[in-house]
């Protein structure tokens, strides 16, 4: 049984999360130089198997296209390429943030711990894929 790989997708930085085999859970993975993505997911999938990829979709309050929305296509475009077999779903992720850091604070986190962008992104791939697990989009 294959995991889902969830990926919000950064600049710098992106988080990834991960399914349980049974892909009722989604726990936060790591974060990853985002110039090191496409190495770190061959690595990742060559001792794990993943079925699905999530891909934040960067988008703005009235759901217009961000700065970063272009970046976030050529990045699915590139997943696409390298992994051909695994089909990839984009779920929006205006509020991903921000949930993150919201649950960051009720979490009971210490100041210094959510400064921590690197977290702040894997909580945010976490979010995106526990919202894609929830959306009750059936896939093959």
């Amino acid at each position: 049984m294959g995991r889902i790989l969830a990926i919000d997708y950064g600049k710098k930085r992106t988080g990834v999360a991960v399914t349980d085999p049974l892909k009722l859970i989604a726990s936060g993975l790591t974060t990853v130089p985002t110039g090191s993505l496409v190495s770190w997911l061959e690595s990742y999938m060559s001792g794990q198997e993943v079925e699905r990829f999530v891909v934040g979709d960067p988008r703005n309050r009235d759901g217009s296209a961000t700065d970063a929305t272009a970046m976030a296509d050529r990045f699915v475009r590139t997943l696409q390429r390298r992994f051909p077999s695994v089909p990839v779903s984009r779920v929006d992720e205006r509020f991903s943030s921000l949930l993150a850091s919201r649950s960051m604070l009720e979490s009971g986190m210490k100041k210094k711990d959510r400064r921590n962008k690197a977290l702040v992104d894997e909580i945010s791939a976490t979010i995106l894929l526990q919202g894609f697990l929830q959306s009750g989009i059936s896939y093959p």
